[in-house]
């Protein structure tokens, strides 16, 4: 049986692993399917390309298709969630010169805390602290804004946000036009191997386990389509298992390093792959645990609830009813035929779709289709949880 080719547009970043993995190490072959892979320049362009119908499906930021159902950010037609791809794996960072200030003033540089970085940010840089992120609809600039709110800075009055695509990071940096960035690996230690930043915190210093990037379709698409979109949840979700063992991870650094997918040295992806990162040029060295997943503690589920916190936080800063967002959100978030697609696999899925996000502070069990299953913590730095109340 010839395979059902589906084009599918990416961003050379260390997250777009699972959609690679799937075509290279032949899990897309099992489910009868062929992904041409397309690399895209710009969120921007990544996003037109899906909902303009040049790609089917597309390695997308967590917030974008949350972002239209409330009308925010343009956009040709509705997108959903499939799936999640990844769990954290972005980096804070910020210039060297104002690095040499935070130290100066006596900032450790733990890569660990984010309450005592942020202050010591908000300390030392200037006013306004001009930061890069990869997109306006990003979960790194959910997370700057989350993060630096509760320290005092709320955004985005106090903040110069621009938007500076993830490969270019560095090179904003080079150019005085921003002081910190929010990006993912390895373009963040790209900027570090550069000279031009040093490493401040992981992400999941702010937020434990935040939903980083999804598979994203065209909900049109998903509706006509019910067994293609099976085959292409199942496949990334078999990528993505893949990716969590140690031999996986392994093997991937040589293959995401590839000229048609990243176009980097292996040794910069293994370094998000490991968790183990270089912070300054001067070789510090940290060790972010869980810097990155793509499988395990249920990565791949789409929790309505994540949506909803998307959706609340989007619609505080663009003066949106909180509810209304939320409500709209959940819907992006494709529970359902994440469930429909993997019902068969022997695959252990939560009894619910919806949580508290925020409420472990450490690896629990809870009910699943088939016995029980463990979340992963998934506490905000400042102690806060969020719950969506449907």
């Amino acid at each position: 049986m010839k395979a059902s080719g589906i084009d599918i547009g990416f961003m050379p970043l260390l997250d777009a692993a699972p959609l690679l993995v799937a075509q290279e190490m032949g899990f897309a072959a099992e489910e009868g399917l062929a992904l041409n892979l397309h690399r895209a320049p710009s969120w921007s362009s990544a996003r037109d390309a899906l909902t303009f119908g040049q790609v089917t499906a597309a390695h997308m930021l967590a917030p974008v298709p949350v972002a239209m159902a409330l009308g925010l950010g343009g956009g040709a037609a509705p997108l959903d969630a499939l799936s999640v791809l990844s769990m954290n794996g972005t980096v804070v960072g910020v210039s060297r010169d104002l690095a040499r200030r935070m130290r100066d003033a006596g900032h450790a540089f733990d890569f660990a805390n984010a309450r005592a970085a942020g202050q010591a940010l908000i300390a030392a840089a200037p006013e306004p602290l001009r930061i890069g992120v990869p997109f306006p609809f990003s979960m790194h600039a959910e997370l700057v804004f989350y993060w630096l709110s509760a320290l005092g800075r709320p955004s985005p009055q106090s903040l110069s946000v621009r938007t500076v695509p993830p490969p270019l990071m560095a090179d904003a940096v080079r150019a005085g036009e921003i002081d910190a960035f929010c990006v993912g690996e390895p373009w963040g230690s790209k900027a570090v191997e550069s000279g031009m930043g040093e490493l401040l915190l992981p992400g999941s210093a702010i937020w434990a386990y935040a939903p980083e990037k999804i598979l994203a379709v065209r909900r049109d698409w998903a509706e006509a389509n019910p067994d293609l979109s099976s085959r292409l949840i199942r496949a990334v979700w078999r990528a993505g298992r893949w990716l969590d063992t140690a031999d996986g991870r392994s093997l991937a650094a040589e293959l995401l390093s590839r000229p048609t997918h990243l176009d980097i040295s292996p040794e910069l992806v293994e370094r998000g792959l490991s968790g183990r990162l270089i912070l300054a040029r001067t070789g510090e060295t940290q060790t972010a645990p869980r810097f990155v997943a793509f499988h395990a503690g249920q990565a791949n589920f789409p929790w309505r609830s994540q949506a909803a916190w998307i959706g609340g936080q989007l619609a505080a800063r663009t003066g949106l009813d909180r509810d209304e967002a939320a409500a709209s959100a959940r819907a992006v978030f494709r529970s359902d035929l994440y469930r429909a697609a993997l019902e068969n696999t022997g695959a252990e899925l939560p009894a619910a779709s919806s949580r508290i996000e925020g409420a472990l502070a450490c690896d629990s069990p809870v009910a699943a289709t088939r016995g029980d299953t463990v979340l992963f913590r998934d506490s905000f730095f400042d102690g806060r949880t969020f719950d969506p109340v449907f």
